[in-house]
């Protein structure tokens, strides 16, 4: 793998050791033994991203979407109240887990429509007898994108049982305060968060100051990266033409509000719906909707007023109703007129509309922010994740020999640059900055946050000689530099304008020559 800028020496490495003298040292603790199994393994295992957000935002869908295939539920059975656990596997499973370890295999029944995958939990046959309870869910399935990641679906953060948002709540938030009893010692299971939104209220920006930490808290934090994705965007619009452009609209302003909280690096409106139906496009559903360009589009759009209206018998369209019907729960309003409108402009194949339907669900986007922040930065997030847990677990257990490394597992967590990156990187919009847009741009840019390449932090070619990246960064470090020693800089733009220096001397570090 290539070196990172921002990264310490080995940041997972060293994470590794002090685990290991952790568990060597609390080697006779049962429950601390098993916490800090957990920390070591996560650092050899794919990113663990979680999808958050309140009931029927949408998570399963962009869940089935990201990954290409129908493998998540997305009718509202018990399956969808706990928490699933998507990971790589050669071949199918799901599997239920009780609170005790207990396991039983789960059967997948299909169906029709959107909701064509159940996972039935009515006749589990658990490996140990009693009655048990489901605790969550691991679903192992042949997906390419599964194969460096690992996806949390959970349950709605607004459900009306509060133990099924407490569940959600239990697997990305601190939770509990180290003051609290040893054994209810709470360990966030995700790397990095992506949260939904269809409308932000208190609610939402409660929870995201839960999934972070207070300030000086760092030994506390939840997951470091978390994105945003105004969900069901083309609902935003009301199913119109340029539904996104609207919910482009209410992204920029919510990112504008969640920025201010220091917790949420980017927010991406996406209508999910449409994104997976375009994964799964069908040819018979490309023919569909070549009939219906050739309706005249004033007949159309009466009949698309609603989806009701539009699966109506009795209206006189090319196309039968059980199928409009169908087209109508797999894309929705907006789906069908942006299908039928590329149709009309020139796509002449259902593999081309496949691809601009993709394009034009903001999948792509979001896919791309997920890799710049989640995946090129995949060593940090799980370090820091372990980090986190270690600093709680010898918060908690203290006594032993591994008090003696609590202080270097803070000064990881506050001062590892990649760290400090990331956390600065959810407050450039904010108005605490006081910085011109131009520098405000840049300044995002030399943190990584159009990647951590050092092209790229560099605003340059891919083929640019070493000696002209030299140069370039030489020149972001001089100019950070003096920004942060300038006298009406306030402490959190000098403080902003240090870390921007830093990381161009990160990037001077790797650079040949």
């Amino acid at each position: 793998m290539n070196r990172e800028v921002g990264a310490a020496p080995g940041i997972v490495a060293e994470a590794h050791r002090l685990v290991g003298a952790a568990r060597a040292a609390l080697a006779t603790e049962a429950r601390p033994r098993a916490l800090l199994a957990d920390c070591a393994s996560r650092l050899d295992q794919p990113l663990r991203v979680a999808l958050a957000g309140s009931l029927k935002a949408g998570k399963s869908t962009l869940l089935n979407s990201l990954v290409g295939q129908d493998i998540a539920p997305t009718d509202a059975t018990e399956c969808t109240r706990v928490v699933t656990w998507y990971r790589y596997g050669s071949t199918p499973s799901v599997t239920a887990h009780a609170p005790d370890g207990a396991r039983a295999n789960v059967a997948v029944r299909r169906g029709g429509g959107t909701h064509g995958l159940t996972f039935d939990l009515d006749r589990l046959r658990w490996n140990a007898p009693a009655a048990r309870e489901v605790d969550h869910l691991e679903v192992e399935w042949p997906a390419a994108a599964l194969a460096h990641t690992t996806i949390i679906d959970t349950p709605g953060t607004s459900s009306l049982s509060r133990e099924v948002s407490q569940r959600t709540a239990r697997l990305l938030t601190p939770g509990v305060d180290v003051e609290q009893a040893e054994e209810n010692i709470a360990i966030p299971g995700a790397d990095a968060v992506v949260y939904l939104l269809r409308r932000l209220d208190a609610a939402d920006v409660r929870f995201l100051e839960r999934v972070g930490a207070a300030p000086g808290a760092s030994d506390l934090s939840g997951p470091l990266g978390v994105v945003g994705v105004v969900s069901r965007a083309d609902e935003i619009g009301a199913g119109r033409i340029d539904a996104l452009h609207s919910a482009r609209d209410v992204a920029t302003r919510f990112a504008g509000e969640l920025e201010r909280t220091g917790l949420c690096q980017a927010v991406i409106p996406v209508a999910g719906l449409l994104a997976y139906a375009a994964a799964t496009l069908r040819q018979q559903e490309y023919a569909a909707f070549e009939a219906l360009a050739g309706v005249p589009v004033d007949e159309l759009s009466a009949a698309l007023l609603s989806a009701d209206r539009f699966a109506r018998p009795d209206i006189a369209l090319p196309v039968a109703p059980e199928t409009r019907s169908q087209l109508a729960e797999r894309f929705g309003l907006f789906g069908i007129r942006m299908a039928v409108t590329l149709i009309r402009l020139g796509v002449r194949d259902s593999a081309t509309l496949a691809a601009e339907l993709t394009n034009r669900s903001g999948v792509d986007e979001l896919r791309s922010v997920l890799d710049v922040q989640f995946g090129q930065r995949a060593d940090q997030l799980k370090a820091h994740s372990a980090l986190t847990a270690l600093a709680r677990v010898l918060t908690a257990y203290r006594g032993s020999e591994a008090d003696a490394l609590l202080p270097r597992v803070r000064t990881l967590l506050a001062d590892v640059h990649g760290f400090v990156e990331l956390r600065l990187l959810g407050r450039l919009r904010t108005d605490e900055l006081a910085l011109p847009p131009a520098d405000l741009a840049e300044l995002h840019r030399i943190i990584g946050g159009s990647g951590i390449a050092p092209h790229l932090r560099l605003g340059l070619p891919v083929d640019a000689a070493p000696s002209v990246q030299r140069a370039e960064a030489l020149a972001a470090v001089r100019k950070w530099r003096a920004r942060a020693r300038h006298p009406l800089a306030d402490q959190f733009t000098a403080t902003a304008c240090r870390t921007a220096a830093r990381s161009a001397e990160g990037t001077l570090e790797l650079l040949p020559g």
